[in-house]
């Protein structure tokens, strides 16, 4: 019997000690293929012939082949599938926040309409204001016009008013020998 003394005491054990923390590995992320975040280096292979060192003139080089790295490698900064995905640590794509649409509300959806119909009135308004300015510009060019010609024709009219004064002051001088009393011409031999 005194093994079933002990069971319930074995359960109140079992519920006063505190749990430990289970530490489970996370799993591997996928592998990524290495040519779609970096590019490749670039090299080059040149085959030179004989030739004379051009640093030393008792040195000759037999032909051989020498190897370049014309670009080195870089990261590809391009996003994978069109630029719609990136890649997340766990291998899952996920979509771009910059090319998802923006969540549209009512509050948004209508100050999005305030504000079209206040740009269409004012393209509505600057068209009118063109207008009137284009009628303006007219009107300025023809009162230029007519000032132009209104100075013009004052000038004429003083210089008439000066030569008619001019005449009107002059003494009447006319000799009473050119008038003929008849219609006939007068006679080129008279005195």
């Amino acid at each position: 019997m005194k093994p079933l003394y002990l069971i319930p005491l074995l359960f109140l054990s079992a519920c006063s000690t505190t749990p430990k923390l289970a530490l489970r590995p996370q799993p591997a992320s996928p592998p990524v293929e290495n040519s779609t975040v970096r590019y490749p280096e670039v090299v080059r292979a040149y085959h030179f012939g004989r030739y004379v060192d051009p640093n030393d003139d008792f040195m000759m080089h037999e032909q051989h082949t020498v190897f370049r790295v014309e670009e080195n490698t870089r990261w590809d900064l391009h996003p994978p599938g069109g630029g719609n995905e990136t890649l997340v640590s766990q291998g899952a794509p996920r979509r771009d926040t910059a090319f998802s649409p923006v969540p549209v509300n009512d509050a948004v959806l209508a100050e999005v309409n305030a504000q079209k119909l206040a740009t269409i009135q004012i393209m509505m308004q600057s068209r009118t204001l063109a207008t009137a300015l284009a009628q303006f510009q007219t009107a300025l060019s023809q009162t230029k016009t007519n000032f132009q010609e209104t100075a013009a024709l004052r000038a004429a009219i003083n210089n008439m008013k000066h030569r008619i004064d001019a005449l009107e002051s002059m003494p009447e001088q006319l000799p009473a020998s050119q008038f003929s009393v008849t219609n006939a011409p007068p006679d080129p031999l008279s005195p």
